[in-house]
């Protein structure tokens, strides 16, 4: 299973318990399901997954991580990928192979795990083919939440893989160097995860699951940027970039297993 990073966050301050958080739902049946069909499982090559979460109708948002190998540190081909929308026990809503994709800029797959990775921890994909299905609704995207905000997550993940499930309130606990870190439940396989409010009414994407992390015995989730990185990487598109292989080949990983900062943070890439 291709698996989202553990970090140990270098903490500038000091987790408090988190009563508003609402339990994990995982949504089984249809009726659990409605209204969330627009996010999807990303099948990475036969070998593993991530979350991803359709914007329009050809594309959808993710973590940049997922699009490169674990083991050799390649970028993976596009054409491998594939996105389930709505997958449920076996069954997707749709089904569409990747054509192109664009990560930031600035996201450097072999760098140090730190607060600039994770907030430029961004992709966009292109579906070969739009999904125009009347029971799938692109989301809409909205802006940064601040600390204290209530957000919500829908993901899969390692020990729910078959199906989604949604924390409907977690908490921004910190917003630090642009990126967020949450109280938000998430697990292997969470990375792309889309990160919600509901302030407008309606659920509106404002990051994406980029990583957890520990503080002591708590786990928390850290998120990326998403408003001016997402107005770039659409803009990447339309200019005819994220054919495979045009992205900057990554450094060799630095990171081992165990390895601890100054400041006392253990990095671990699984």
């Amino acid at each position: 299973m291709l698996r989202s990073f553990v970090v140990l966050l270098v903490a500038l301050f000091t987790v408090p318990a988190l009563a508003e958080d609402t339990r994990l739902q995982r949504m089984d049946t249809g009726d659990d399901s409605r209204g969330w069909e627009a996010v999807g499982r990303l099948d990475i090559n036969g070998k593993g997954f991530c979350t991803g979460a359709l914007i329009a109708p050809d594309l959808v948002l993710t973590a940049a991580h997922c699009l490169f190998d674990k083991h050799s540190g390649a970028e993976i081909e596009h054409q491998k990928i594939k996105f389930l929308a709505g997958w449920r026990n076996g069954r997707a809503s749709a089904d569409r192979w990747v054509k192109r994709a664009v990560i930031h800029p600035e996201y450097d797959y072999g760098e140090r795990l730190t607060a600039k990775r994770v907030r430029n921890d961004v992709a966009l994909l292109q579906l070969h083919h739009p999904i125009r299905n009347t029971t799938i609704f692109p989301f809409k995207t909205g802006r940064r939440p601040v600390k204290s905000d209530r957000v919500g997550v829908v993901s899969y993940a390692r020990d729910r893989s078959e199906a989604p499930s949604l924390q409907e309130v977690c908490l921004v606990q910190a917003r630090q160097e642009g990126m967020l870190v949450m109280s938000c439940d998430v697990n292997f396989g969470s990375s792309g995860a889309p990160v919600f409010s509901f302030d407008s009414g309606e659920p509106r994407i404002v990051s994406v699951v980029s990583a957890m992390a520990a503080f002591g015995e708590r786990r928390v989730s850290l998120g990326t940027q998403l408003e001016g990185p997402l107005a770039l990487l659409k803009a990447e598109l339309a200019a005819g970039r994220g054919v495979f292989g045009s992205n900057p080949a990554p450094r060799a990983n630095r990171i081992t297993v165990g390895k601890r900062s100054t400041a006392g943070a253990k990095f671990i890439k699984n």
